[in-house]
């Protein structure tokens, strides 16, 4: 949906929470971060400081593989309507009985298509996946993002916040090794939940209820 007004200050935050979580899983994976001090910024830039500042970051250039790169923790979304109709999310069959919202034994990787703009990612299984973008290398992103999931989640949780699914969006550098790329953990690409106030069987609170009565009254852009 495109707003006929901004969001004060939104950018400046989804870069800030990007880079809180890029830092914390650099060690996971390198990450296409750089710097977001403008000052390491090349000169041409700086001369934008006051549009720039908090809200941009310097990365490494790298090739975006066209995989949408979906980590569950919690059935719930497109993952709990699949669920219902066929018992299965992307593929992989789910224990029957599972209530909505419910955590997940283990958490799951559901790919997606990267859709072009305007048209809608459509979830795939990991086989299609592989014949994308290759089984070696599919193999190693299905554990990164993993692994990046149940580090983020558990630091989150401390602090009251469920992270019930993730994307993420990963790219080969120019020397063909595998980076974090995109954004990070941000509530455009991520579920969050109020953990004092999870109960399963049930849709979750969460940002969406707080987004769509403002969408509601905001007047849509249509050219």
């Amino acid at each position: 949906v495109i707003m006929g007004q901004g969001i004060p200050s939104k950018g400046t935050v989804l870069n800030r929470i990007s880079e809180f979580w890029f830092r914390k899983v650099a060690d996971i994976v390198p990450t296409h971060f750089i710097s977001s001090n403008i000052e390491d910024y090349p000169g041409e830039f700086h001369k934008f400081r006051n549009e720039l500042e908090g809200r941009s970051m310097l990365v490494k250039k790298g090739r975006i593989i066209p995989i949408e790169c979906i980590v569950r923790g919690y059935i719930s979304g497109s993952g709990w309507n699949d669920y219902v109709a066929t018992g299965s999310t992307s593929g992989i069959r789910l224990k029957e009985g599972m209530l909505e919202s419910e955590k997940l034994d283990e958490p799951l990787f559901t790919p997606s298509t990267k859709a072009e703009i305007g048209a809608h990612d459509e979830n795939i299984s990991f086989e299609k996946a592989c014949e994308i973008a290759g089984r070696e290398l599919m193999n190693k992103i299905r554990e990164t993002a993993i692994s990046i999931y149940q580090r983020c989640s558990e630091y989150a949780l401390e602090k009251g916040i469920i992270i019930a699914d993730t994307k993420m969006e990963f790219a080969l550098d120019a020397d063909g090794g595998l980076i974090l790329a995109d954004e990070l953990l941000t509530p455009d690409s991520s579920r969050f939940w109020d953990a004092a106030s999870y109960e399963p069987g049930r849709a979750q609170q969460s940002y969406e209820s707080l987004r769509k009565p403002h969408l509601s009254t905001s007047k849509p852009i249509t050219n």
